[in-house]
């Protein structure tokens, strides 16, 4: 890499909408390469979802293809306008915006996997270049298209030994002694969460503060754990079918004879359980996403980890994905790697992602 030497900064505004719906992460960020990637998050907001297209993107695995195909370039265009505003109340100058969109499908084993928010619309209304799609050649070359974030913890974040993200899935990057790295799910997180709080009215449980009032039910932790998905060796990932699949049968069975705390508490120890079972020592572990912020979770986690778990700041808690995904987009544009074989099982190393550009007239190149 050392041609980056004169490298000019990159300036790219990364979009992350996650499983959890809790609405379109933008993160302004600067890249530059010295003896290694440095980042900056300039700017950063999150834009929650309408009622409405919150329903609608909950539904959509189960719609027609007419709705699939008019949600698809609706959200485009939502976050092409939410981009416009954020622009303009930041005066950010972005060389491209890089989407990882909203995932709806997710089948490696079937070499499938969708994420919708139309690139197209995104360029035409904002009149930048656009990187997204950057999962489907992964699958293609038969790897799991997922996680695609360990590079940024690779290159990035090279202090830490361990690097978690708790949005509705968890997913881990775990780095050796040789500089090299592996990442999988370890299974579900804030989806599971946020499924037993929607039924008590809330959207989440702030601060775990639900969670921390309920009791552990064994037989119910024991039920999840036994989940042979725990058992298969990485590379491994699942999706919104694997939960309503896996957890949610389970978890609405359980509602019926234990109190929504007590569920929410066994589902906080599952999840720190499956985390801890795949950190084999000590080392520093970057925690973020929005389950960071579930004190209760965090609890859970310190009591069955040996690592020293680093909270960071908020900014990089909340836009840790957008920013990754910003990234990845740079490693695109300059024609890096972006996604490691040893990650998500594929083929080769490969640079995912496809660049819309903007039309600007007859005498553009």
């Amino acid at each position: 890499m050392s041609h980056f030497k004169d490298m000019k900064e990159l300036h790219i505004i990364g979009l992350m909408s996650g499983t959890s719906l809790d609405g379109l992460d933008i993160a302004a960020c600067t890249f530059t390469f010295g003896s290694r990637w440095e980042f900056n998050i300039k700017h950063s907001k999150t834009v929650g979802y309408s009622k409405r297209l919150k329903l609608a993107l909950q539904r959509l695995d189960c719609s027609s293809a007419l709705e699939y195909a008019k949600t698809d370039h609706e959200l485009g265009r939502f976050f092409g306008t939410e981009v416009n505003k954020f622009v303009s109340a930041t005066n950010y100058q972005a060389d491209y915006i890089s989407s990882h969109g909203h995932t709806i499908f997710h089948q490696p084993e079937i070499n499938f996997t969708t994420q919708i928010g139309h690139p197209s619309a995104i360029s035409a209304l904002t009149g930048l270049p656009v990187i997204a799609d950057f999962r489907t050649i992964d699958v293609h070359l038969n790897g799991q298209g997922a996680p695609l974030v360990p590079i940024g913890d690779l290159l990035l974040f090279p202090e830490y030994t361990y690097c978690l993200n708790l949005g509705g899935i968890a997913n881990i990057s775990i780095k050796n002694n040789d500089g090299e790295i592996h990442a999988f799910d370890t299974g579900i997180a804030n989806m599971a969460l946020n499924f037993v709080t929607l039924k008590e009215g809330k959207a989440y449980d702030s601060g775990g503060k639900i969670a921390e009032t309920g009791s552990i039910k064994k037989e119910l932790l024991e039920k999840l754990n036994r989940i042979e998905y725990h058992q298969m060796p990485s590379p491994k990932s699942i999706g919104k079918e694997w939960f309503d699949r896996k957890i949610k049968p389970l978890v609405e069975q359980a509602l019926k004879i234990h109190s929504s705390p007590d569920v929410l508490a066994t589902l906080c120890e599952h999840i720190a359980i499956q985390i801890a079972a795949q950190i084999a020592g000590s080392g520093k572990l970057l925690v973020t996403g929005g389950g960071a912020k579930n004190n209760y979770l965090m609890q859970r986690m310190k009591e069955h980890c040996n690592a020293e778990i680093i909270l960071p700041s908020e900014a990089l808690v909340d836009y840790k994905e957008a920013l990754i995904f910003a990234f990845l987009g740079a490693l695109r544009v300059t024609n890096q790697t972006n996604i490691l074989e040893a990650v998500t099982g594929s083929k080769s190393n490969h640079s995912g992602g496809c660049i819309y550009r903007p039309f600007m007239g007859e005498n553009n190149s």
